[in-house]
């Protein structure tokens, strides 16, 4: 047997116990929960939500060879705890208790109790004691930074009740964020998927390549979403490739649109994803919601993409262009990629490091969307851009600086041509500085304004968020 340990993490929260202890209750908590960095994969549901005998699989991915989660849900009191058990997993022993204690008529307590042991007995407690709880502290401060934000961003418009959003692209990297974010919050989310709709959970069916949408599903939804795209990051521009990434975009928002126009009820909001590749390259040019469309591929993509808005917005529709940048995150997109390459020793500045990089956490892309949902005087197109937009050099430096590894070599611009061709030259090398003029002139605040906060966060490259305590 390993040797019993406790950890204990305990954090303020802007909220009653009881509103923090819905927020747990709600579908996408867990998956809100799960770390960035450290993949966990839902197989399996059964029971009732949180309540005792419920249980969850999970799928993680904390190394080279895939483990298997178990746990069960175990105690419950209504609005003040919960308990899960690991009945199978990484650990010998994990019980975790879930409490949430007044503080105040508008403030609580969130308190994590675990007790656990560690695999392999004493030799695990000797050469993965010192890890296990390093790794505990970057977990919960995560949880608990996000926890605190999330309820801090339902509570400001809480006043405007529930909403009933469908979300295209919703098993997308965002879109599936977006979706746990939502419905945390208190909301109704309707995922438009391919194949065959859960009509139980609420999906609306389409096939976008077809030309057909479940009209029906979209009647009865205060606003839309949509996130799809095929990737502009992955492989050679081919003439089928650039025909693939232009028709994703146009043909299937061209439909949903038209759909929603023709729609007895219609949404009051349309929030359609863009990107800042609309502006191309523009050397250090400070670029707004107000500045030109620029050349390039990408950028004639992007006046498409929002061009196929147009019916919507002819109907009467509130449309939303999301202009966003590039998302650090560490569950895919750029950072996945340069992570790994850093971690390998291999980061560096690519081409000349001179260039701008629009970059925005994850977080601030939902903060965006929820703050478009609520916001009527916004629309049209809005940067989702962090306001300290950064040299290319400069976030090679800040990685291997967060990441502890050296960032000197180069990825010359000539590799690039070569290896990449177009797709290299308008992703890794052109220069747009975009500000988030309209989001700031409307008073949103960004959660990660900065590029190292935002990679230790997304990274779990920090422990602050939270008291700790070991025993």
């Amino acid at each position: 047997m390993g040797k019993p340990h406790v950890f204990e993490a305990h954090s303020q929260m802007p909220v009653p116990a009881a509103d923090l202890f819905s927020w747990h209750t709600r579908e996408g908590a867990f998956e809100r929960l799960s770390p960035p960095w450290e993949t966990a994969e839902v197989v399996d549901r059964s029971g009732d939500g949180i309540r005792p005998g419920a249980r969850v699989v999970v799928k993680l991915h904390l190394g080279p060879i895939p483990q298997r989660m178990v746990a069960e849900h175990t105690a419950y009191v209504e609005g003040s705890s919960f308990q899960d058990i690991q009945r199978e997993g990484p650990f010998a022993k994990w019980i975790h208790d879930h409490r949430m204690n007044p503080s105040g008529p508008q403030a609580s307590i969130l308190d994590d109790h675990i007790q656990y042991e560690l695999p392999v007995g004493a030799l695990g407690d000797t050469f993965g004691g010192g890890y296990a709880r390093k790794r505990l502290e970057r977990m919960f401060a995560y949880r608990h930074s996000l926890t605190r934000a999330d309820l801090r961003r339902h509570a400001q418009f809480a006043s405007q009740g529930p909403l009933t959003v469908a979300i295209g692209g919703a098993s997308g990297m965002l879109g599936s964020a977006l979706a746990s974010f939502l419905t945390t919050g208190g909301h109704r989310v309707k995922r438009l998927v391919r194949g065959r709709a859960n009509a139980a959970r609420g999906d609306i069916s389409w096939a976008p390549d077809k030309g057909t949408v479940d009209a029906a599903g979209l009647e009865d939804v205060d606003a839309v979403v949509h996130l799809s795209g095929a990737n502009v990051g992955e492989g050679r521009w081919t003439d089928e490739r650039k025909q693939e990434i232009l028709k994703s975009r146009t043909e299937s928002t061209r439909l949903l649109c038209e759909t929603l126009a023709r729609n007895t009820r219609k949404p009051r909001v349309l929030i359609c994803a863009s990107a800042t590749g609309y502006y191309g390259s523009r050397g250090d040019e400070e670029l707004t919601e107000a500045s030109s469309s620029g050349d390039g591929f990408l950028a004639d993509v992007t006046r498409q993409w929002e061009a196929s808005t147009r019916p919507a917005e002819d109907a009467g529709i509130r449309v939303v262009n999301l202009r966003i940048g590039v998302v650090m995150d560490a569950r895919g997109g750029a950072l996945a990629k340069l992570a790994l390459a850093t971690q390998a020793g291999g980061g560096g500045p690519v081409g000349s490091g001179r260039q701008w990089l629009s970059w925005v956490s994850l977080e601030d892309v939902l903060g965006l969307i929820q703050f478009s949902l609520f916001t009527p005087s916004i629309r049209g197109p809005l940067n989702a851009v962090s306001p300290n937009a950064v040299r290319q050099g400069e976030l090679a430096k800040v990685l291997g600086k967060v990441l502890h590894r050296p960032a000197v070599f180069p990825l010359p611009a000539a590799v690039v041509k070569t290896v990449f061709g177009q797709m290299g030259e308008e992703t890794l090398l052109s220069s747009t500085h975009a500000l988030p003029t309209v989001a700031q002139a409307h008073g949103f605040s960004f959660l990660l304004p900065g590029l190292e906060e935002a990679l230790r966060f997304t990274l779990g490259r920090t422990t602050d968020g939270a008291e700790y305590r070991h025993g």
